[in-house]
């Protein structure tokens, strides 16, 4: 690294509120002159909300500095919007989201996800974490989330433009 202030964006997908092995990330940040095991806690640290998910993390370094922002993603958001407890992936596996949320709530998910979302209007972002919901398995208001996007594609269901 020549330029100390230089700024180097790294992002990892990690378990949130676990410290991940010291040895997967000491390739990534080694060479930047930070300690494995101490960006380890950082993340675990940052990712506390988020624990038993798996989710995005991105870690910005400058002057051998590491900040920790955590990315969700739209599985992550909907399953932590399922208030599920959190579980121990050791001893579970291959989990049913059964659980249901309401369309106010996908709407609200939507729009924290509006930015990195690739629909043109919010309409379409709600679309998308609708499929997610569904791939989730969880219903939306008690249906499938496939019935409520044929109902938005129809019309009988709308959404606000923002």
């Amino acid at each position: 690294m020549a330029d100390p202030n230089q700024i180097v964006k790294i992002c990892l997908r990690v378990v949130g509120g676990e410290a991940g092995a010291a040895s997967s990330l000491a390739p990534k940040v080694g060479p930047l002159g930070l300690s494995p095991k101490k960006v380890g806690d950082d993340i675990a640290a940052a990712s506390q909300a988020w624990k038993g998910l798996r989710v995005t993390v991105q870690l910005t370094v400058q002057n051998r500095k590491a900040t920790v922002d955590v990315i969700p993603s739209a599985a992550a958001l909907i399953i932590r919007a399922l208030k599920e407890p959190p579980r121990d992936r050791k001893k579970e596996k291959n989990i049913k989201h059964n659980g249901d949320i309401s369309l106010d709530t996908v709407i609200d998910i939507a729009r924290q996800m509006r930015h990195r979302s690739l629909a043109r209007t919010l309409q379409g972002t709600v679309l998308e974490i609708l499929g997610t919901a569904n791939s989730v398995g969880c219903t939306v208001d008690g249906e499938s989330p496939r019935d409520i996007q044929a109902a938005i594609h129809a019309g009988t269901v709308s959404v606000p433009d923002e």
